[in-house]
């Protein structure tokens, strides 16, 4: 079956883009190379404890975020952080608005695009791992630019070297994400800490944060970008030593019960393209995501919905 539109990446760059086409009438199709959807906004269950192990909050500030924002606290999928007046968080965690996001879209999980191709007739095709191909009208990139461009690449496809160069000039931060269930209560302000320097850029309890009342303490280290870079590929128990000794002052003394490791390789982009979105109707592709519209949960909805406009208002042509 040949869609209309198919986008790769089911983070909420890419669930955003797919319901501004849905609500337009289109034949979208979203494929997510990991099992769940939402991208960093990922919440994982640990032994009994349920713990945001990628973003920890977002923030609102332009109007058109805002109100999707308000339609998600209607709903009960999103509330304040406890004792703030400006963070907002998933309920029950911060996964709970892909799974909203996604709900009445075709979205195929563990579907790896491995390379797409664009032929002559102006169709594109693209190789999923195990899974064979698809046929599309019109692609929409919205992983890690480097994944993107790998893609691109395999499938043989020409950029104009001008915007080829600024796409390849993205780099990210990686981050490593420790998530830690102790035999009681932590010492973690309930607003959580980011340390001024050492190897931790975040501490937060997912139980004084609310989502995770099984258990007396559910903590999400995230490790700074220097640290993440240097030991990004040191054995997990090596890693998670070093990350609960910097976190001790803020651990009471508690055992350890359980605790997992994730490693975010893309997780923040050191530098942004300056536009929300790219679209390239010769090509009929397209690119977004948190390197165009900005580094935040807001910045990469804003880019997929810049990017659901900018595909709508082809297909009109």
């Amino acid at each position: 079956m040949k869609h209309t539109i198919a986008i790769v990446g089911a983070g909420i760059s890419g669930l955003l883009t797919a319901r501004v086409l849905a609500e337009r009438g289109a034949s979208v199709i979203v494929l997510e190379k990991s099992r769940g959807v939402g991208g960093r906004m990922a919440t994982k269950r640990v032994g009994d404890a349920v713990v945001d192990q990628g973003a920890q909050f977002f923030t609102t500030k332009d109007p058109r975020f805002s109100s999707w924002v308000e339609a998600w606290g209607a709903r009960g999928l999103a509330g304040r952080w406890p004792g703030s007046t400006h963070r907002w968080i998933g309920i029950p965690g911060m996964t709970a608005i892909g799974k909203h996001l996604a709900t009445g879209l075709t979205i195929e999980r563990e579907h790896k695009v491995t390379a797409a191709r664009r032929h002559a007739c102006g169709c594109w095709e693209l190789d999923i791992e195990e899974h064979g191909i698809l046929r599309a009208e019109r692609l929409v990139l919205t992983a890690p630019v480097p994944q993107s461009l790998a893609i691109l690449d395999a499938g043989g496809v020409i950029l104009d070297e001008t915007l080829k160069s600024r796409l390849q000039a993205i780099r990210y931060h990686p981050c490593l994400a420790l998530l830690v269930v102790l035999d009681g209560a932590s010492n973690v302000p309930v607003e959580g800490i980011s340390p001024e320097s050492g190897p931790l850029r975040w501490v937060g309890d997912n139980v004084k944060k609310g989502i995770s009342p099984q258990v007396p303490a559910a903590v999400t280290l995230h490790a700074s970008a220097d640290f993440s870079a240097r030991h990004y590929g040191l054995p997990e128990t090596e890693v998670s030593a070093l990350l609960l000794e910097a976190a001790r002052p803020w651990l009471a003394g508690r055992n350890v019960v359980s605790s997992a490791l994730h490693r975010w390789k893309f997780s923040e982009p050191r530098s942004e393209f300056g536009e929300p979105c790219v679209w390239l109707p010769e090509l009929t592709l397209g690119f977004a995501g948190d390197a165009f519209g900005g580094p935040r949960i807001e910045g990469a909805a804003l880019s997929g919905l810049a990017m659901g406009e900018r595909v709508a208002s082809h297909l009109l042509h």
